[in-house]
């Protein structure tokens, strides 16, 4: 029983990996003879593994997806894997409390050895502070209702709360096309019908009306690739280029030590022991000027004029506002 339980479980890791087993290919990879290979089979059948029979001039099987969840096989890598998946999914995130319950019964299942190692691992994901517009968490059914209706091409009506300073609903109809995860928010790019542009939604902010519209021909995406559009758009630009709307380029007095950890996706280039080069991008001039006042030194402008022009702006508005600097007042007595 022992040898028959672990031809089984042997079986079952080979046709997990998604490819078509000739049953010569079986019984040779397991030692066994082609006979032993069809009894096997129809073992896990009984065990409810939707295994599918091919057709063809040497035949084969193939594992496929069933109409519920079977028991799976995974080697210790794997499970290593899968439990460190989970403990990251479960720290703040849509799916948190269900991964938490996957990762107990996964730890429940877990042999000792691999128990000891998953309690040695404890993953803290910290989680940058709240801020004033982020009382909604995304509803997973909602993320869920998206990805069907993006599947299925159809159009989608729903209720749009933009922000804490627009509170009154928008309804709006949309073509979707995407569902994508940017600075740990959901985000829905799609078609809008009455604006007749590309838009990103925040998810938190969706309330999908029932029912789904007619469908689409999906359209192409500006830029080529969701990737492309999506950088594009966050960096304030038309959705075809990841290039900043505005770049310029300045001499700092710090060393390319002292800058580069700070620059994000900024380059800098080592002058000298003391001076560097940064070519940085924003969405606008001022923007621009603000970042690289940040670094708390010295600057060289090397262009464009806009990027000067800005620096002056600025500067004449931080004078400004130093004037207005009102007198500190004492405790209430």
């Amino acid at each position: 029983m022992h040898k028959t339980s672990a031809r089984l479980l042997a079986l079952l890791s080979l046709l997990q990996t998604p490819r078509d087993w000739s049953g010569d290919d079986l019984a040779k990879r397991l030692g066994i003879s082609s006979r032993t290979v069809r009894r096997d089979i129809d073992r896990l059948r009984e065990l409810d593994y939707p295994i599918k029979t091919v057709k063809g001039p040497a035949g084969g099987y193939r594992l496929e997806a069933g109409t519920h969840l079977p028991p799976m096989l995974f080697d210790d890598n794997q499970a290593v894997a899968l439990a460190i998946a989970l403990q990251t999914a479960a720290a703040g995130t849509t799916v948190a409390e269900d991964a938490t319950r996957a990762l107990a019964t996964l730890r429940q299942v877990m042999p000792p050895r691999l128990r000891h190692r998953i309690d040695l691992l404890h993953i803290t994901a910290v989680q940058p502070p709240a801020a004033a517009d982020d009382t909604l968490q995304t509803d997973a059914q909602v993320l869920l209702d998206l990805s069907r209706a993006i599947h299925a091409h159809e159009e989608l009506r729903f209720d749009y709360t933009p922000g804490p300073n627009t509170p009154a609903n928008d309804v709006r109809r949309v073509q979707p096309h995407h569902l994508i995860t940017w600075r740990h928010r959901w985000y829905l790019v799609a078609w809008d019908l009455h604006r007749e542009d590309w838009r990103t939604f925040r998810v938190d902010r969706i309330r999908p009306r029932t029912p789904t519209g007619p469908r689409f021909a999906p359209r192409e995406l500006p830029g080529g690739t969701v990737s492309t559009f999506t950088t594009s758009r966050f960096r304030g630009n038309d959705g075809t280029t990841t290039d900043w709307p505005c770049q310029g380029e300045v001499i700092l007095r710090l060393p390319a030590a002292d800058v580069a950890p700070f620059a994000q996706d900024a380059i800098v280039e080592e002058l000298g022991s003391h001076h560097c080069r940064l070519i940085l991008g924003s969405w606008s001039w001022t923007g621009l000027a603000a970042a690289i006042g940040r670094f708390d030194t010295d600057i060289e402008v090397i262009g464009p004029p806009q990027l000067a022009t800005a620096f002056g702006d600025l500067a004449a508005r931080y004078a400004r506002a130093a004037r207005t600097t009102r007198p500190e007042t004492g405790p209430a007595r």
